[in-house]
């Protein structure tokens, strides 16, 4: 596959995609696409194959079965070719602390043959973009987690890439810091068309981006908007605390029909009307209802539909 010579409508094609370590399946028939100039987030928790998916497509590892498709390019034929338009921000630092912010960009740029003027003019477009130009003979041993990540952006974009790609870019970062990156990835999108995809494991992170692939055991368990996610469940939730949930759940079954599971001990809830069972049902099990909460959906009850357990309930591992 060759370039194409008009807009690639979609900068991420995937189709089939299933990746092994050994016996074990990380990834189970993926099948995606992410459009041109929208912000994608792969939302999952530990163990979920986020890992093994940022690494396939950020070339760190072959594609072992499906197909994949970067910027027009097949992964497997042309690697090379999509390494070179794409940037990557691992969630491991990736600086040389003993360098300066400066330096650490310039030796970057190296790698592209990006050199002279065109590196001196790019070099200080990034610095400025990202608020660190006042920060360029500083040793990046010295700089904030959130200085660092600035630094760690403006090495993924001084080639300009058409596709950044981020591995869990909030961690370690305070607020402020998280809100000065995603302003920035926003410019870059508005401004710049530039495409970004993302993992991570924080939900408040994800509902940032224009669509979330929610991601369980290596498989994509819904895909959408994240207001479309929400608006799935088809009511608000209703969580009670209990010390017999499984009991109890099957009592609220019998005596008002409802639709009543066991999700991480406690008994969990959908209704249209939810507000008007939290009286019913305390009134009901007076003596079985500890606490009873009332909430608007998020993305986690969107993943407890979808899997039937907790976003945070499976063992973690790295996958």
């Amino acid at each position: 596959m060759t370039e194409a010579t008009t807009a690639v409508p979609y900068a991420i094609r995937v189709s089939g995609l299933s990746h092994f370590y050994g016996p074990r399946q990380a990834l189970h028939g993926l099948d995606l696409q992410v459009r041109e100039g929208e912000v994608f987030a792969f939302l999952g928790p530990n163990g979920g194959g986020k890992t093994t998916l940022f690494r396939v497509l950020s070339t760190l590892i072959r594609c072992q079965q499906g197909d994949v498709s970067i910027l027009g390019f097949d992964l497997r034929t042309h690697a090379t070719d999509v390494r070179r338009r794409i940037g990557v921000v691992f969630q491991a630092p990736s600086l040389d602390k003993k360098l300066t912010v400066a330096e650490n960009i310039r030796h970057q740029a190296a790698l592209y043959g990006i050199s002279g003027k065109l590196l001196r003019d790019r070099q200080q477009a990034m610095m400025e973009q990202l608020g660190i130009a006042d920060r360029a003979n500083e040793l990046t041993e010295t700089l904030s987690g959130g200085l660092r990540r600035r630094v760690e952006l403006a090495k993924g974009m001084v080639h300009e890439p058409r596709l950044l790609l981020l591995d869990e870019p909030s961690t370690g970062l305070d607020p402020g810091a998280r809100a000065d990156l995603w302003r920035y990835l926003y410019r870059l999108r508005d401004d710049a068309g530039v495409t970004i995809v993302l993992t991570t494991h924080l939900l408040e992170e994800a509902e940032r981006a224009d669509r979330i692939a929610i991601l369980d055991q290596g498989t994509i368990v819904a895909l959408d908007k994240p207001d479309r996610l929400r608006a799935s469940i088809g009511g608000d939730t209703i969580t009670i605390e209990t010390d017999e949930a499984d009991s109890l759940a099957v009592a609220i079954r019998e005596r008002f029909s409802l639709h009543a599971e066991v999700v991480g001990g406690r008994v969990r809830l959908e209704q249209t009307d939810a507000g008007s069972w939290v009286a019913k049902l305390v009134e009901a099990f007076p003596d079985r209802v500890q606490s009873i909460t009332l909430a608007k959906p998020t993305l986690e009850d969107v993943f407890i539909q979808k899997t039937g357990h907790r976003f945070w309930q499976e063992k973690e591992d790295v996958a």
